[in-house]
Order: C-alpha cells, then sequence, then structure tokens
C-alpha cells in the first residue's frame, strides 16, 4: 500500500486511545502516524527487509501496550501506539503487492521480509498494488472518521494525505516509465544506491531497444 494509507492506518489505531484516556490523544494520534510512516524509510535501502519487521514489531507492540494499559504515560502510550503503527505497516504489506517495478504485471514473491524466520513472505495481492484504485479508496475509508474527529495540524495532515493519494494514485502507472528515462542520466559511480528493480528494468528497456 501506498505510504498515505499506512499514514493514516496509524493514526486511526489511536482512536481507542482518544476515548479511554483523551488526555494521551494528541500524543498518540502522533506516535500512529509515525509509527505507520517509519518502515519506508528504508525505501531505497532493503525496501521491504531493513526496517520493515512484522513479527517482531508485534510482538513489541504487544509488550509494550500491556505496558501501557498498566503504567499509563505519555512515554508509554507512544511507544505502545508507534510500534502498533509501525507492526500493522509491515503486516499489511503482504496483502499488497510484491517488489517489482510495475507490481500490477504480479511477477515478484517477494512482499515483506520475515526476519524471524529468515524468508519473504509472498504477496497476496488483495490490494492489487501501491497507489491502485483500491488503495485510494482504503485511504479515503481511513480518513473520513479521522476528519469527523479531529481538528488543527492534524486535519491538514490527514487532508495533504489524501491529497498526495490521489495526486500518486492518479499518475502511478506512469511512474516506472518515467523512472526508468531518468536513470539514463543517473551518474554510474551512484547506480549502486539505485534499487535492484530500477535497474531490471532499465537492462529491459536496453535489451528492448
Amino acid at each position: 500500500m501506498m505510504l498515505p494509507t499506512h499514514a493514516l492506518s496509524g493514526m486511526a489505531l489511536a482512536a481507542p486511545v482518544a476515548v479511554v484516556s483523551p488526555e494521551f490523544a494528541g500524543v498518540a494520534f502522533l506516535a500512529g502516524l509515525l509509527g505507520g510512516v517509519v518502515p519506508d524509510l528504508d525505501m531505497y535501502a532493503g525496501h521491504r527487509k531493513t526496517l520493515h519487521y512484522p513479527v517482531y514489531y508485534t510482538i513489541a507492540a504487544v509488550v509494550a501496550t500491556l505496558l501501557a494499559a498498566v503504567v499509563p504515560t505519555t512515554v508509554t502510550v507512544a511507544a505502545a501506539v508507534f510500534l502498533a503503527g509501525a507492526a500493522l505497516h509491515s503486516v499489511t504489506d503482504v496483502f499488497g503487492s510484491g517488489l517489482e517495478l510495475r507490481p500490477w504485471e504480479g511477477t515478484s514473491d517477494r512482499a515483506v521480509y520475515d526476519h524471524a524466520r529468515g524468508q519473504w513472505i509472498e504477496p497476496r495481492r488483495l490490494i492489487r498494488y501501491d497507489g491502485s484504485p483500491e488503495d485510494f479508496l482504503l485511504s479515503v475509508g481511513l480518513a473520513v472518521p479521522l476528519l469527523a474527529t479531529l481538528e488543527g495540524g492534524f486535519r491538514t495532515v490527514i487532508l495533504a494525505a489524501l491529497a498526495v493519494g490521489f495526486v500518486y494514485t492518479a499518475v502511478r502507472r506512469t511512474l516506472p516509465t518515467i523512472a526508468t528515462v531518468l536513470l539514463a542520466y543517473v551518474p554510474t559511480a551512484l547506480r549502486e544506491y539505485v534499487p535492484a528493480r530500477y535497474l531490471a528494468d532499465d537492462g529491459r528497456a536496453a535489451r528492448v531497444g
């Protein structure tokens, strides 16, 4: 799924906290937002492996949630919601597509790396690919109750996420072509930092040409 969907999913996890302990609502929504976003910081460094931990994040989130229930403080609540957001992000990526440059082609068998078992989990493709129409609809579904509940800066974040998600969905299927064209201008010395999926597509384009 695309980053806006993950961000909104993380924020949605904070809703129960806002109901049960409204004094922690602000920190919970912020922690959920960050937890939903942080795993994708590995986008260009071992994507869905370096910062994606579907098993370990889940275990840590359960422990942190129990601790927050027993000792509710700003730190424990923030840690619990952050870890829950990161766990949800890592787990739900399994239900999307693989790591191929054109995920709608369904050629990759790698969704998320399972560090506990030392192997890749295959994509389920319930959400066909990040930026698909159903992905954006999921973002909208998550955003509506949040918009009805929150205001101020959080409301701005939600609207920004929807705007980014809409644009990304509109251009998603053209991005691989654009990326392949731009790759030709990347200096050779920097190509080692380019994800393998882009290089593989560049090689395919060269063979076709």
